[in-house]
């Protein structure tokens, strides 16, 4: 692994106080959008300020992993003031829950949602506290790819087409299926899916090449970063670079026919968490097009060279900061923004020189 070379850095705290922050949005005058896990959503005021917590967030199924996980807002927010944001649903009635997306639009006081209407629920729900995963990425053509966890106990549901566990699904912003979905039509196939075979999604972006980029955790080991094609099996549970908690193989090793190899994986596992291509020069031309990933297990901020659609070079910072880092974007100013997870969260800047 290469050393991190490149400009001095600094992390400035821009907001502390978060209850474990998952995702954040930006807003315009310098504004952020935040989530919290526990269920709530804030406006952060580009000197620091978070806000009462948004009325209008639907109910959240908040527990283990589950509660109200990512956001984005829309391409055209100028106009339309449309955000996206995923969360835990509880089933209408007895137990179970799954990953559910949201739209929404923010008032022009910022201080709720309106108009609020659930465009997927993952299926089916099930009684689980972990894998929801869920990031949302918009793409160029308005679209919307979500990343979604198996739910661990339901692993072998990840190889199967008549569920949304471990899936990548693309719809609509109305949540409609778009032309274009590969097994659109394909009886015993949900038409929402993109790709299958995936576990524990904690990233995902649109590159500058248009494409999808995501990460998964793997489970021992094994947590990888794919490029989801359409129609595409990416392997798990059937193979992994991980391997069972506590020692042992997981399935039936690293490579099988039919099964798409991860661009990148760490072994052992970095727990990744957000992910974001730098497209600016605030940090030098040595950084620009990296991709940034967060990691919860180190603190680390971890950046990767790419080219071709593979990792030439990766490098770490922030080593020693010990918060686990969940989110990772980048700014309008071009710099990039994180938060972390824990109790008393922060929202930091990396801030060059």
């Amino acid at each position: 692994m290469a050393q991190n070379t490149g400009p001095a850095v600094s992390l400035v705290p821009v907001a502390t106080g978060l209850a474990n922050p998952w995702a954040l949005a930006f807003l315009p005058d310098g504004q952020f959008l935040v989530t919290e896990r526990p269920g709530r959503m804030r406006v952060v005021s580009a000197t620091g300020q978070a806000s009462p917590a948004l009325t209008g967030v639907p109910p959240v199924a908040a527990g283990g992993q589950g509660g109200l996980l990512d956001v984005v807002v829309d391409a055209d927010f100028a106009r339309n003031r449309r955000i996206y944001f995923c969360f835990s649903e509880a089933a209408a009635s007895g137990p179970g829950n799954s990953t559910a997306v949201a739209r929404a639009t923010l008032s022009a006081g910022a201080s709720s949602l309106q108009d609020v209407r659930v465009i997927f629920s993952q299926r089916p729900k099930v009684e689980s506290a972990l894998h929801f995963g869920c990031r949302i990425a918009q793409a160029p053509d308005g679209n919307l790819f979500v990343a979604l966890g198996e739910r661990y106990q339901r692993k072998d549901d990840a190889q199967k087409l008549d569920n949304h566990h471990g899936k990548v699904i693309r719809i609509t912003p109305d949540g409609a299926v778009p032309p274009g979905n590969p097994f659109t039509g394909q009886s015993g196939a949900l038409p929402e899916i993109w790709s299958y075979g995936h576990r524990n999604p904690q990233g995902a972006t649109i590159g500058p090449d248009g494409k999808l980029w995501m990460h998964e955790h793997g489970p021992q080991g094994g947590d990888e970063i794919n490029l989801p094609q359409p129609g595409r099996n990416y392997g798990w549970p059937v193979i992994t670079y991980g391997e069972n908690y506590g020692g042992g193989k997981m399935g039936e090793g690293t490579a099988r026919a039919g099964m798409e190899q991860p661009v990148h994986h760490w072994t052992p596992s970095i727990a990744p968490s957000g992910m974001a291509f730098l497209t600016s020069t605030r940090y030098g031309a040595a950084w620009q097009g990296s991709l940034f990933v967060g990691s919860l297990k180190f603190g680390t901020l971890h950046r990767l060279e790419v080219a071709g659609g593979k990792v030439q070079r990766e490098g770490k910072l922030l080593q020693g900061n010990g918060e686990r880092i969940r989110d990772v974007r980048q700014g309008p100013d071009g710099l990039l923004y994180m938060v972390t997870d824990s109790p008393q969260g922060r929202l930091l800047r990396l801030q060059p020189g």
